[in-house]
C-alpha cells in the first residue's frame, strides 16, 4: 500500500514531512529515494520541524554521511549514503541506541547493499519546475522502485 502526494513547492514538501514526523515512533527508518535535487534533504528539514528539532540545522551530510539531531520529541539521525558504493546499514557508524530511540532518515538507500527490515520507503519524483511528487510506501508494499521488498 502506498500514499502520493503532490507537491508544488519546497513549503509544501516540508509541510507533507512535518505532518508524518507527528506520528513516528522511536526506531523508525525512513529510506528517501529521488535523483539530485529533488528534495530529499528539504524533505529531511520538514522532518526534524515535525519532530521539534530546529529545521535549519539540517544540512546534506553527503560528506560526513552522518548528522544527528537532538532537542526535539525524537533524536533525527539524518544519513546520505551517495558516496559509498555497496554499504550496509550497520557499517556506516550509526549509533545503534540513539538510532533506536529516534528516527533514522536514509537518503540514497538505493546504494546499501541490503535491505533495512522494517524500514518505510520515501520516493520524491520531479515533477516540473519546483513541482514534487512524494510516495510513501507503506510497509507490506509488494515491491519498490528499486524492486527491493521491504520488509
Amino acid at each position: 500500500m502506498s500514499e502520493t502526494f503532490r507537491s508544488s513547492s519546497e513549503a509544501e514538501t516540508r509541510a507533507f514531512a512535518a505532518r508524518l514526523a507527528a506520528d513516528l515512533r522511536p526506531g523508525t527508518v525512513l529510506l528517501i529515494s529521488g535523483d539530485l535535487g529533488a528534495g530529499k534533504t528539504a524533505f529531511v528539514r520538514g522532518l526534524a520541524e515535525g519532530l521539534g528539532v530546529d529545521p535549519a540545522e539540517v544540512t546534506s551530510p553527503t560528506f560526513t554521511l552522518v548528522h544527528e539531531y537532538r532537542g526535539g520529541r525524537l533524536p533525527l539521525i539524518h544519513v546520505d549514503v551517495y558516496r559509498l558504493e555497496g554499504a550496509e546499514i550497520d557499517e556506516i557508524g550509526l549509533d545503534a541506541d540513539l538510532a533506536a530511540e529516534g528516527v533514522v532518515a536514509v537518503e540514497w538507500p538505493e546504494r546499501l547493499t541490503r535491505a533495512v527490515p522494517g524500514a518505510t520507503r520515501i520516493t520524491i519524483e520531479d515533477a516540473g519546475g519546483d513541482a514534487r511528487v512524494i510516495t510513501r510506501h507503506h510497509e507490506g508494499t509488494k515491491s519498490t522502485k528499486d524492486g527491493t521488498k521491504p520488509s
